[in-house]
């Protein structure tokens, strides 16, 4: 199973640039871009900061993509 976001998603509606989530997170704007692409799951930490971050529901942010059997 694989963890999907919708970080990017919610941060533009929010109207958040890569720049500032970073800078407000602490993170550079390179993970921020790899979290959005999926090429890096964040740590626990910083997934639960994200959550704060963004005052949205856990499920809002992530969920697994189930893989099919063939």
């Amino acid at each position: 199973m694989k963890v999907i976001n919708h970080i990017r998603d919610i941060r533009l509606e929010k109207g958040i640039t890569q720049v500032k989530m970073a800078e407000d997170l602490q993170i550079t704007r390179q993970t921020v871009n790899a979290i959005e692409k999926n090429k890096y799951n964040p740590s626990l930490e910083l997934a639960l900061k994200l959550i704060e971050y963004f005052n949205v529901p856990i499920e809002e942010l992530f969920y697994l993509e189930k893989e099919e059997n063939l």
